[in-house]
C-alpha cells in the first residue's frame, strides 16, 4: 500500500506552469513576460529625486541600522553623529527646498553609488539598482508614509527611466 496522495488537478496545473525547454540546449529559457502581457519586465533604475530629502532624516528609528552597525571606522560614526540635528534631520539639509547645502562635498556615505553600497552593505554592483531603489522606497515610506506624494513621485520617476 502506498502512502502517496493523488490530487487529480495538481499535475496538470504544475505542468502547465512549467516553462518549455529549448530544443537545442534542453535549458529553460529566461522569463520574458509579466502577467498575461508580452512586455519584458522593467528593472528599476535608481536616481535621486529632487525635493525628496528622505535620506537626510538621519534618525529614522529602531527599524533602521545605527551608525555603529553600519560603519567600521569610528571617525565615520563620529562624522555621522555630528550631522544629526536636534530634530533628527541632517544639519546640512535646507528644509525649505529639501536640498543639501554641501551636496558636492558631502561625505562618501551620503552618496548612493555602487561602490559605497558595496563597501557599507556588501551589495554587489550587479544588485545596486534594485537594492538602492528598495532602500529609497523603505526610507521614503518611513519618513513620509506609504501613501505620500514623495513616494508616488519617486516611483514614477524611477519607473519612467527604467531599462527594458
Amino acid at each position: 500500500m502506498s502512502n502517496a496522495v493523488t490530487l487529480p488537478c495538481l499535475g496538470i496545473v504544475s505542468m502547465a506552469r512549467r516553462p518549455k525547454r529549448t530544443a537545442k540546449t534542453n535549458q529553460i529559457p529566461p522569463p520574458t513576460s509579466v502577467g498575461f502581457g508580452m512586455s519584458k519586465r522593467k528593472e528599476p533604475l535608481w536616481q535621486c529625486v529632487e525635493g525628496c530629502g528622505a535620506c537626510c532624516k538621519l534618525e529614522k528609528g529602531p527599524s533602521f541600522a545605527t551608525p555603529e552597525e553600519i560603519f567600521t571606522d569610528p571617525a565615520d560614526v563620529e562624522l555621522y553623529r555630528s550631522m544629526v540635528g536636534s530634530d533628527g534631520w541632517c544639519v546640512h539639509l535646507e528644509k525649505s527646498t529639501r536640498k543639501c547645502s554641501v551636496y558636492n562635498e558631502r561625505p562618501y556615505f551620503c552618496r548612493v553609488e555602487a561602490d559605497v553600497f558595496d563597501k557599507l552593505y556588501g551589495i554587489s554592483k550587479k544588485k545596486f539598482n534594485v537594492e538602492a531603489c528598495r532602500s529609497c522606497t523603505d526610507t521614503i515610506k518611513s519618513v513620509y508614509g506609504p501613501y505620500s506624494k514623495e513616494l508616488g513621485n519617486y516611483n514614477s520617476t524611477v519607473m519612467s527611466s527604467s531599462s527594458s
